[in-house]
């Protein structure tokens, strides 16, 4: 080895090179208790504060603990968001929007990247896109399948159910004339397009995908309880999402959910769409399907 035209002896090498593999492990060491390189001096800990990232003059508090669902208070989009937190067993805290004050500050502030709710404040991330929340739940909490095929299959029944239950969230903004139309016109898409589609994946296995409980299973039940409010009996003629009804009704978190006292969203009332068009200002009219 040459440094600057000497020849350093053998044993100076040896002790060079043990030096240098000193201070390699050193720093490895700090990178992997620390989390981030000595480079990144964008993100500080202390034990008493939380968690800031700078970005040019400003400073972005990064939240921790529980997520933190901001939404009106009542189903909507959110609705689906809550039921898969609880079915990974997951406690949230929940701020609803009362005022339009309330929702121009999330406006102001940055929080609503798209102008739109549903936003969850998670691992120190405000996300905002109903899909890609739910998909990141999923992920996080292991309900979104054991490799890509099966995550593929998920998100084609959590799509075709996202269909169905489309039609029912714009149902409490209806005339009284309208609903009629669009109970009946749920009823038959439910019975003629999307439950016999279950009823035959579910003929030979227990869930919808890999045998094993999933983010699909979770929205399907969702979107079962929500027909049979418009018609009770719609599952007369499906034996087996009669059994997975069951089944997926008495699994211990799912079940908790469904007690009374949860954090589950009764059926839409007058309260919570005037409530909604006024934070809105959502003065047009919805019309049936």
């Amino acid at each position: 080895m040459q440094i600057t035209g000497f020849q350093l002896a053998p044993g100076c090498l040896v002790a060079v090179r043990r030096c240098w593999a000193g201070a390699a492990r050193a720093a490895a060491e700090g990178t992997e208790e620390t989390g981030h390189s000595s480079t990144d001096s964008r993100l500080h800990t202390h034990p008493a504060s939380p968690l800031l990232e700078r970005k040019g003059n400003r400073k972005f508090e990064v939240m921790s603990g529980k997520p933190k669902l901001y939404y009106f208070n009542g189903r909507g989009k959110m609705e689906s968001i809550r039921w898969l937190l609880a079915a990974a067993g997951v406690e949230f805290e929940e701020e609803f929007l009362e005022t339009r004050e309330q929702y121009e500050k999330l406006l102001q502030d940055g929080s609503l990247l798209f102008q739109q709710v549903p936003m969850v404040e998670i691992d120190g991330m405000r996300m905002v896109q109903t899909r890609a929340i739910l998909s990141y739940i999923a992920a996080k909490y292991n309900l979104y399948g054991k490799d890509l095929k099966e995550r593929a299959l998920i998100d084609m029944y959590v799509g075709g159910t996202d269909d169905l239950m489309g039609f029912i969230l714009m149902f409490p903004f209806l005339s009284a004339e309208d609903k009629e139309k669009q109970r009946a016109f749920i009823v038959q898409k439910a019975t003629s397009r999307y439950f016999p589609v279950y009823e035959k994946v579910l003929k030979d296995h227990d869930f919808l995908v890999g045998n094993s409980f999933s983010w699909a299973d979770v929205h399907l039940l969702e979107a079962i309880l929500m027909v049979e409010e418009k018609k009770s009996d719609v599952l007369s003629g499906f034996p087996q999402l009669q059994a997975f009804k069951a089944r997926i009704s008495s699994i211990p978190t799912i079940k908790k959910f469904l007690q009374p006292g949860s954090q589950r969203k009764p059926v839409p009332d007058d309260k919570y769409v005037e409530t909604v068009r006024r934070v809105l200002r959502m003065y047009y009219d919805v019309k049936a399907n």
